[in-house]
């Protein structure tokens, strides 16, 4: 084989469309968009465009809503917790936490913390400190020997005048 010789795979590349190049080409005049209207203009966007009419998307009531306090957590499964320690890229001696794991590449971000899901299986005894673990999850650690403490969410702080433990509000003068 010479360099000459050297050669793309039939079809492995396709010639640019060259429209508007004259009536002989067949992709002149209109350059094979038909005659005139929305579609035959630069920056179309007619996407559930519906001739004027309310559009559907439009028509349909709204529902549901975007809670914007909910808590988003990074979901490790002990297989790769347990595939992490055999790599070695996490002693199962020490305490393992969401610092500790994003350390050995589980994951990018730890966004509100870290819940463990009980996919895979684990075989080290393990001390992991995580947001939330699943009842799988759990009973796995536990079952090779080790132990999974589920820190609390931090929790919002109380207004002035909500109800204390005796029940009187803090606004209240007696």
């Amino acid at each position: 084989m010479k360099l000459n010789e050297l050669a793309d795979n039939p079809g492995a590349r396709k010639a640019r469309k060259r429209v508007g190049r004259g009536i002989g080409s067949g992709l002149g005049k209109t350059s094979g968009k038909g005659h005139k209207g929305a579609k035959a203009r630069s920056g179309v966007a007619i996407k559930g465009f519906e001739g004027g009419q309310m559009p559907l998307h439009r028509r349909l009531p709204k529902r549901g809503f975007t809670n914007i306090f909910r808590r988003e957590y990074v979901e490790v499964n002990l297989g790769r917790l347990q595939a992490a320690i055999d790599a070695g890229k996490l002693d199962p001696a020490q305490p393992i936490d969401a610092a500790a794991m994003q350390a050995a590449g589980l994951f990018k971000r730890s966004r509100d913390g870290v819940r463990l899901l009980a996919n895979g299986e684990l075989k080290a005894k393990i001390t992991v400190t995580v947001a939330g673990a699943s009842k799988g999850a759990l009973e796995a650690v536990e079952k090779a020997g080790g132990s999974v403490t589920v820190a609390a969410p931090k929790k919002a702080a109380k207004p002035a005048d909500a109800e204390d433990a005796t029940g009187e509000t803090a606004t209240e003068t007696a």
